[in-house]
């Protein structure tokens, strides 16, 4: 028993190192971590909550946060100071202890994604042989947390959002799913790390030519994408919200910390889910397919990097999350909200079908070459 104990956990954890592994303890290398992924889940999600403050400011003809902090930069900061003062309110019909949960139930999961997000050649807390997996079963939970917000709430607005946000759930997150496997299979593997490095090594066919997943998979990275948007609810897809017609969906009835918690486990969701995408289809930390980092060229690999590099495949990292948390708005700002019958539509008699052709192209091309 304890032999086979010991093959799955070897089997489990992955053998890329972390720089935040030092010495040989467990406490201190197990703190560092834990203050890294903190450090990133408060921190990124609001220079992506800036990004969209200023960037719908410019879209829509107008100037966005300019009081709080330079150019506006502190205003989420000064918003969560405004949320922590508020009076928190419990509706009198509520289920009052899940009412109290639901937003925790929604945000823990979103901070436990960051634990095997690779940010950089090194720069990752955990690297898990099923990191994939781990990323995108960890998303489908905070739903539950909107679900049982809606449900706990004793309005039926908030109710009503709350079932609209369980069907996105289920019609997304298989061609979400399908998409990622794809990846894997073409990877030949579940480690987010190795994925990257995967992409690094990966050349087309009978050249030397290196290509991210972006290019073989440009159909499953659309789909990835449009799927991790409706798993956010972000518009078009945010029907449950839908403040036009239910006032404002799941959150009606939350005040003060706990709609702050709401707002941030979205903001943290873009950035999650934009980390994601570049892992697995635009090549992680790397600037250019086959052009390694400044300071990664000595050790001729992905992880063996001086501090130059490493700071340089996080500064890459970070700015094509921010790119594509650009798009999430640019989306938000271009496209109107879909009717309920349109998006099941799409998800079933659309991205489900493509994405398991991509799956089938991708399982063929793998086996052939």
């Amino acid at each position: 028993m304890m032999e086979s104990a010991s093959v799955t956990a070897e089997v489990i954890v992955a053998q890329a190192v972390s720089i935040f592994d030092v010495g040989d303890g467990f406490v201190l290398p197990v703190l560092i971590k834990l203050v890294f992924v903190l450090a990133l889940f408060f921190v990124l999600p609001l220079v992506g909550g800036y990004l969209e403050h200023k960037a719908m400011g410019r879209m829509q003809a107008r100037r966005g946060p300019v009081e709080a902090g330079p150019f506006g930069s502190l205003q989420l900061v000064a918003d969560g100071i405004k949320f922590i003062q508020k009076e928190d309110l419990i509706p009198r019909a509520a289920d009052k202890w899940v009412f109290a949960i639901a937003p925790g139930v929604a945000l823990v999961p979103a901070m436990l994604i960051f634990l095997v997000l690779p940010f950089g050649p090194g720069v990752f807390a955990l690297d898990l042989e099923l990191g994939l997996f781990y990323a995108l079963a960890a998303s489908s939970v905070s739903v539950l947390g909107v679900l049982m917000g809606g449900w706990a709430s004793a309005n039926k607005f908030s109710l009503i959002a709350g079932l609209r946000a369980g069907a996105q759930l289920i019609a997304y997150e298989l061609p979400l799913i399908l998409a990622a496997i794809a990846v894997a299979v073409q990877a030949g593997t579940l480690s987010l790390v190795g994925i990257v490095e995967a992409q690094a090594n990966f050349l087309i066919p009978g050249t030397e030519i290196n290509l991210w997943f972006v290019f073989p998979q440009i159909l499953g990275f659309g789909i990835f994408f449009v799927a991790a948007l409706a798993e956010l609810s972000r518009p078009p897809f945010d029907m449950p919200i839908g403040d036009s017609e239910l006032v404002f969906g799941y959150m009606t009835e939350y005040t003060g910390i706990k709609y702050a918690m709401y707002m941030l486990t979205e903001y943290a969701g873009m950035i999650s889910m934009s980390a994601l995408t570049v892992v697995l289809y635009l090549g992680g930390w790397q600037l250019l397919p086959g052009v390694p980092l400044p300071g990664c060229e000595a050790g001729g690999g992905l992880f063996d990097c001086s501090p130059v590099g490493v700071i340089s495949g996080v500064l890459i990292t970070i700015g094509k999350i921010m790119a594509l948390v650009f798009v999430m708005v640019w989306f938000r700002v271009a496209f109107p909200r879909l009717r309920e019958d349109q998006l099941q539509r799409i998800s079933w008699l659309v991205l489900i079908p493509l994405s398991l052709l991509n799956l089938a192209v991708i399982t063929v091309a793998k086996v052939v070459f």
